[in-house]
């Protein structure tokens, strides 16, 4: 039995394949929402794996310090270092901002503040592909590569300019955004204390105040002004349980006697991947449908217009005696063929622009599995139009 679809492929090769590309390119486009939707989580993820902590204990009844800002003061990580079960503890501020990268780009970068020269606490960066970690206490950073600097490149971070003796590779916030790594101090003056305008100001309004103009209160209004000046504030204290010790267990008593929330791994996960994502998942996922519905009303265009083309040599094979079945046969391997061609240059494409992205797109091969089948599946159901006129045929029409 002569295959019809292949013939008629063979005669009109060059259309099938400009349409098989232009579905790809839309295929394409698909794998691509999806990796984008897998870069996001596994942003979220490399966060907490970055930052070396089994505990995260902010500000009680906030979702800090990734989700919703929290304010700590730098001296609790003294008490809790002495928990039981505590092995480590460190202090770290976390902020987003926009810096400026080599040749005058800007970038925006997560800035953490970290105790510089203490290897192995939680949230110090990682694996270095160049240069070293910081050892002083000002005016030093570690940048992610993604940011655009090179080693001795400066940084301008708020009021102070900071030199890049270190770079890392994956280290970024849930959003994508590349770390800059600033020591503690330089941080905590970058996101919590006034600039010197701003300082002023407040000094002209608490003046204005009748209350701090009393002769009774010599010296208050200083004492409030410095008061505002040395307060220093973290976002979260970062803990890593003792070999031996359950997360659960060791943040129960952090949360009765210091009167903190304490975030344990898995809770920092439902955070930023259920909470904070859930969103852009369903974004994502509407987009999803949309490109399946758009994808399939493509297929089902052009397969039932092939289909017209070949009225006559369909009614030809139905005089002969042709089954139904090897005609919709015939049909839907048309149709799959067409998903087959669509699904390796969408692919192929999707792996080509995928690190064009400003953001991480994970192409992961389960997802791609999957979209294959879907392909075939929306291929499948698209050709049924198509069948449904090829079997309403009339065999008279092959001799009028």
């Amino acid at each position: 039995m002569i295959n019809l679809a292949l013939r008629d492929i063979q005669h009109s090769w060059a259309k099938f394949i400009l349409t098989g590309f232009g579905l790809g390119l839309l295929i394409g486009v698909t794998l691509t929402m999806a990796g984008v939707f897998r870069g996001m989580v596994d942003d979220a993820q490399a966060l907490l794996s970055n930052s070396g902590a089994d505990l995260w204990v902010v500000q009680k009844g906030t979702q800090g310090p990734y989700a919703e800002a929290s304010n700590l003061k730098d001296d609790l990580v003294r008490s809790i270092q002495g928990m039981p079960g505590v092995a480590k503890a460190a202090n770290i501020t976390y902020f987003t901002m926009q810096i400026q990268a080599r040749g005058g780009r800007e970038a925006r970068a997560m800035v953490v503040g970290i105790e510089p020269g203490t290897a192995g606490l939680p949230g110090q960066p990682g694996h270095l592909v160049a240069g070293r970690h910081l050892t002083r206490s000002h005016y030093e950073a570690v940048a992610d590569i993604k940011t655009g600097l090179a080693l001795g490149d400066t940084v301008q971070i708020r009021r102070h300019a900071y030199a890049v003796v270190g770079l890392t590779q994956r280290m970024v916030s849930s959003g994508g955004d590349p770390m800059v790594f600033i020591a503690l101090k330089d941080a905590q003056e970058a996101q919590f204390l006034k600039d010197n305008d701003a300082l002023v100001n407040d000094r002209v309004r608490t003046s204005a105040n009748p209350a701090f103009n009393r002769p009774a209160v010599p010296g208050l209004l200083d004492a409030v002004q410095n008061l505002q000046i040395s307060s220093r504030n973290v976002n979260a204290v970062l803990v890593q349980v003792a070999e031996g010790h359950q997360a659960a267990q060791v943040a129960e008593p952090i949360r009765r006697w210091k009167h903190l929330t304490v975030y344990t791994r898995s809770d920092m996960e439902e955070i930023l991947v259920d909470k904070l994502i859930a969103t852009s998942a369903k974004q994502i996922g509407m987009f999803l449908v949309i490109l399946a519905v758009v994808s399939a009303a493509i297929v089902a265009f052009i397969i039932y217009t092939m289909t017209l083309g070949k009225i006559r040599e369909i009614a030809v094979l139905k005089l002969i005696g042709t089954r139904n079945l090897t005609i919709a046969s015939m049909i839907l391997q048309q149709a799959l063929g067409l998903g087959v061609i669509g699904f390796v240059v969408g692919k192929v494409a999707a792996t080509l622009w995928a690190p064009v992205f400003p953001k991480f797109v994970l192409l992961l091969t389960q997802d791609a599995v999957l979209g294959f089948a879907a392909t075939l599946l929306i291929c499948a159901l698209a050709s049924t139009l198509a069948i449904r006129v090829a079997l309403r045929v009339d065999p008279a029409q092959a001799i009028s």
